[in-house]
């Protein structure tokens, strides 16, 4: 299992459509072989920053995903309205 977690910050005044768009991708990506889990968390102390963590069964299928027609279409568009990526981890599960 791989696990892929993005720090964005994301301003107040593109948090609705950049939220509103991930939600879509959400919906989409879940339906995909492989897909365990994809979420986005917003921080606790800092509400511009958000996280998307996703799960998948194998960086097989995750490479998948990144070919598919939601992913490019949406993704171009949630960069361009993040101020910032924070951080970007890709992680193998050892236990």
């Amino acid at each position: 299992m791989v696990k892929l977690v993005v720090k964005n910050l994301v301003e107040k005044d593109k948090f609705e459509e950049y939220t509103r768009l991930f939600k879509e991708l959400a919906e989409e990506t879940r339906k995909e072989i492989g897909c365990i889990k994809y979420e986005l968390y917003q921080d606790d102390e800092d509400s511009r920053i958000l996280t998307m963590i996703e799960e998948w069964e194998n960086k097989e299928v995750l490479e998948i995903h990144k070919n598919t027609e939601h992913f490019t279409r949406i993704v171009p568009i949630l960069g361009q309205l993040r101020t910032k990526l924070i951080d970007r981890n890709l992680y193998n599960k050892i236990v």
